[in-house]
């Protein structure tokens, strides 16, 4: 039988230690294709390359099975134009990550990590974004792998409902504190409250460094900052439909 293909991106870079585990994981449960930035890319979002040309090329980075492709564009350019260009087949599952640090709550909408995965959906992929709550490019990431594998097996036998797909979050292990498991959860009512560090260079030039502190204003049992605290694997069902549908009748009645 043919293995399954599995398109593996991440806004890390290609270089990136979580991408390589993710690798090393991915190259167990089929044929793999990695198409990743060729620098760090985080905070991209869904941002796409217009005024510019990408780049694309083969490298070989370790001793594993794939197929491995840097490229100077965004996340989002990486699924597209592995669909577009370099795959053979459609892919039977798209895996973004493994991020160095969260995207849980607000950070979904910023991160390039979640709009890779996004992207594989809108395609109709099974698409997975994954994120450890560690910032170090030291970090661990072979915590949670046994639940990680786990996601994966279940997404390739199962699929996933279309137009979604999932937000894995990962906490970071401390000691004492295992993972418990996985919990199926709600995105966190959240935001960061921003500042701008204002500085001069040695020209007497302004410019700014953004700054700031995240706050969580949901006090629900059923989100995922609230499983990550408990020290439980966060997975949120995510779609690419931003409609507000429970407020059509409002708004048809604003301008009516």
């Amino acid at each position: 039988m043919q293995r399954p293909l599995i398109l593996i991106v991440n806004d890390d870079g290609i270089n990136a230690p979580g991408i390589r585990k993710l690798i090393s994981i991915m190259n167990d449960f089929g044929e793999v294709v990695v198409v990743a930035p060729d620098g760090p890319q985080s905070g991209k979002s869904h941002a796409i390359t217009i005024e510019d040309t990408i780049r694309c090329d083969k490298v070989k980075i370790d001793d594993g099975p794939q197929e491995e492709y840097s490229c100077s564009g965004t996340p989002v350019d990486c699924v597209k134009i592995a669909l577009n260009k370099l795959l053979t087949r459609k892919p039977n599952l798209c895996v973004s990550g493994i991020n160095h640090g969260s995207n849980s709550s607000i950070n979904v909408i910023y991160s390039g990590t979640m709009s890779a995965a996004v992207e594989g959906s809108l395609e109709g992929i099974p698409s997975i974004g994954f994120s450890l709550l560690d910032y170090s490019h030291n970090a661990d990431f072979s915590e949670g792998e046994e639940y990680v594998r786990k996601i994966i097996e279940s997404v390739l036998e199962k699929g996933l409902p279309e137009g979604v797909c999932l937000n894995v979050n990962i906490p970071k292990t401390v000691e004492g504190r295992e993972i418990k498991g996985i919990k199926v959860c709600r995105q966190a009512k959240a935001n960061w409250e921003e500042e701008f560090d204002e500085r001069q260079d040695p020209k007497g030039r302004r410019y700014y460094w953004l700054t700031g502190k995240f706050v969580n204003y949901d006090k629900g049992d059923d989100t995922d900052e609230r499983a990550l605290e408990n020290q439980y694997i966060s997975v949120v069902p995510v779609q690419y439909d931003v409609t507000a549908h429970h407020a059509i009748s409002k708004i048809n009645n604003l301008l009516s």
